[in-house]
């Protein structure tokens, strides 16, 4: 009897997250893909590893694909179930790789969303009227978004921070990024006035046994969640023009100013930890379009 696809599939995320080094995100992402096929194969009687064809993984495919998922999503699926073939047919767990032939849809690649500066400076301008030190919350808050924008980092990456990754004689931030890869990441002085304003009069009115080195503790001492930075995020831009969006639009924000500032595209890249310079160039994208809207609302014969 063949191995269990469920059962696979636990042993692949393992895979993942020891092996590769994965995020618990993408790790996360693949394994609920590959449980997702073999949900939809049970149906079909089709419960064992060897028992899985390529014409399989394109009707579930097929059929994620009729109930309306981005096609970024299912470019991922996609992704997930040729790295869990091949892992497959690497254990010799399965004769054929079934997946090597499997075409990722082309995933339509949209503009970021990127806050004006003039917006920004009103959202600095609301947090820094709220940070005091009788409000550790918003001492907090306001060094959560100035380095958001300050350094470009990833809401993963600024709630992973501890103190020891502070480098107060630079003024950078090492930062645990995807694949567990660490880069350094500067940060500017009004990050730096606020970083010393948390830690000098916020940070100790919430820190108890439970903080450990965490850089940004909520009220209860723990360190700062993820979904806490959506939620601040989300509530200082909604009504703005952007509208309400999350921590990613300040990392997009970042690198839009700074490349329309005169920055070097793979300086850039370096900030924002991007493996390939091809992701990084979206940014001038946006710059272009600016530029477009810009030209088309100015020039008197556009």
């Amino acid at each position: 009897m063949g191995k269990v696809l469920k059962q696979a599939a636990n042993e692949f995320a393992d895979y993942l997250q020891s092996a590769r080094g994965y995020s618990s995100n993408t790790v996360k992402a693949y394994e609920t893909d590959v449980l997702d096929l073999a949900a939809f194969l049970e149906k079909l009687g089709v419960s064992e590893v060897g028992q899985v064809d390529l014409d399989h993984v394109r009707d579930w495919l097929f059929a994620a694909d009729q109930s309306g998922l981005a096609k970024s999503t299912l470019a991922r699926k996609s992704a997930a179930i040729r790295s869990f073939s091949a892992w497959l047919k690497k254990n010799d767990l399965v004769e054929v790789d079934f997946a090597q032939r499997l075409k990722s849809p082309k995933s339509s690649r949209t503009l970021p969303k990127v806050v004006s500066r003039e917006t920004l400076a009103e959202i600095f301008d609301t947090l820094s009227q709220n940070a005091s030190p009788d409000n550790p919350n918003a001492l907090r808050d306001l060094l959560a978004i100035e380095i958001l924008y300050a350094s470009g980092c990833r809401v993963s990456e600024l709630v992973g921070l501890n103190l020891e990754d502070v480098d107060y004689g630079r003024n950078i931030l090492r930062v645990m990024g995807k694949g567990s890869k660490q880069r350094m990441v500067p940060f500017g002085a009004p990050a730096r006035e606020a970083l010393d304003t948390w830690i000098s009069e916020g940070r100790a009115q919430f820190l108890n046994e439970k903080s450990g080195q965490a850089l940004l503790i909520n009220s209860r001492g723990q360190r700062l969640g993820v979904r806490q930075v959506y939620a601040l995020v989300a509530s200082l831009t909604d009504g703005t023009p952007t509208g309400a969006t999350g921590p990613h639009a300040l990392r997009h924000s970042a690198a839009t100013h700074l490349l329309d500032g005169g920055a070097d595209l793979r300086a850039v890249q370096e900030l924002l930890g991007h493996a390939s310079l091809g992701t990084t160039q979206i940014y001038t994208h946006v710059s272009v379009e600016r530029l477009r809207d810009g030209y088309q609302k100015a020039h008197p014969r556009a």
